[in-house]
């Protein structure tokens, strides 16, 4: 099954109270974190704008139901994480601190070129399709070339018909 068609669709109004709701639930989670103290507070923050962007890019495709809002959903992702991840290293000093954050770019560089390969794979594939469905046509055109004027009329129009040309 292909992810648009796995998408649900739904109604500018329903799209727009989502987009209410997840607002108001990153309102009330800073409200949450206001009360914590030093870092603790600063990771709850980032953890709070990680969820709202997070749903938001999720609302966004269940919305148009776009294979790039798809992806979008995985970059918010491994951006989100790293931020999350970042905050949390300030925990730390010294190598310890460096070691964690070094660690988090290399997780985030590898989601980030994984996303990417995986977006290069699915340009590849329908290449790939493109190809063979130009290669069929003409095949399919030069077996109607040995018919009589309408017949060959007829089977390159429906050629045509079937390849998309």
């Amino acid at each position: 099954m292909s992810t648009q068609a796995s998408a649900q669709s739904m109604s500018k109004s329903d799209y727009s109270a989502a987009k209410t709701r997840v607002s108001s639930e990153y309102k009330a989670d800073k409200v949450i974190c206001k009360q914590l103290a030093a870092n603790a507070k600063d990771i709850c923050l980032e953890e709070a704008k990680a969820k709202e962007k997070v749903a938001n890019a999720e609302l966004t495709f269940s919305y148009t139901g776009k294979s790039a809002d798809q992806v979008k959903i995985s970059t918010v992702k491994a951006d989100s994480s790293y931020a999350v991840a970042k905050e949390k290293c300030d925990d730390l000093a010294g190598v310890p601190k460096t070691t964690c954050r070094t660690n988090a770019k290399a997780t985030h560089t590898k989601t980030l070129a994984d996303i990417k390969m995986g977006k290069e794979i699915s340009a590849a594939k329908a290449d790939d399709t493109q190809t063979k469905l130009d290669a069929d046509y003409k095949v399919a055109t030069q077996n109607c070339a040995s018919l009589a004027e309408e017949a060959k009329a007829g089977c390159v129009s429906a050629a045509k018909i079937k390849f998309g040309k």
